[in-house]
């Protein structure tokens, strides 16, 4: 003999409050979904008002670029202050205490043969035991253009990487404005017009980084 349970009907105050609780998660879900923005990998801190290595050059290149074109020394004077005291000439013109100040300089000469991108320079003025060299790309090495105002400093990034990849967002934003119009794997021979900035380490070895360049 079978025994049939027939079930009750919910209350209506649980039914009640089963609709509002319902309605209450679809309002939270909806709003949820909203306030809901898709971040791209790579761009969240630029989200946040953070460092963002692909605007960062873009943004300080410029002021740079006009810092360095205004106090840039000419070589033939800025060698012939290098050869007799390289500290005095570092501190004169240069920026920076740490391993070698930056100095800005604007020379005209030709270039030689390349290595790498890196041509050898004749400057005009500029004698023979200082060899002088100019970086082309493809590859734009250093930190020179980053530290080259004395203005952009590791306190302002969260990190020492974030600190690196500013260094090269400026690199890459130097290229895209100065570069990227010359055929710089044809250089050798031509006479070329340039301004920029290197690192003061060896007062007989530079390697310049431009922030101008003409080739005549």
């Amino acid at each position: 003999m079978s025994t049939t349970v027939a079930s009750r009907p919910a209350a209506p105050g649980k039914l009640k409050g089963r609709l509002i609780i319902g309605a209450c998660v679809v309002v939270v879900l909806a709003a949820m979904a909203w306030d809901t923005t898709v971040v791209e990998i790579g761009h969240e801190a630029e989200l946040a008002g953070g460092f963002s290595a692909e605007t960062y050059g873009g943004e300080h290149f410029p002021a740079i670029q006009a810092s360095v074109e205004e106090r840039a020394v000419d070589a033939a004077e800025l060698a012939s202050a290098v050869l007799a005291d390289s500290t005095a000439a570092g501190q004169k013109y240069g920026v920076g205490d740490g391993f070698g100040p930056v100095v800005p300089v604007t020379f005209s000469g030709t270039f030689g043969e390349a290595r790498s991108g890196i041509y050898t320079v004749d400057a005009k003025g500029v004698p023979d035991e200082i060899t002088l060299r100019v970086q082309t790309g493809p590859a734009i090495n250093g930190t020179d253009l980053r530290d080259a105002t004395g203005e952009i400093s590791f306190g302002e990034f969260a990190n020492q990487i974030e600190y690196q990849n500013a260094g090269a967002s400026i690199n890459d934003a130097m290229k895209k404005a100065v570069l990227a119009d010359i055929d710089t794997a044809d250089l050798s021979g031509k006479t070329v017009s340039v301004t920029g900035v290197f690192k003061l380490i060896n007062p007989k070895n530079w390697l310049v980084t431009p922030v101008s360049m003409e080739v005549q």
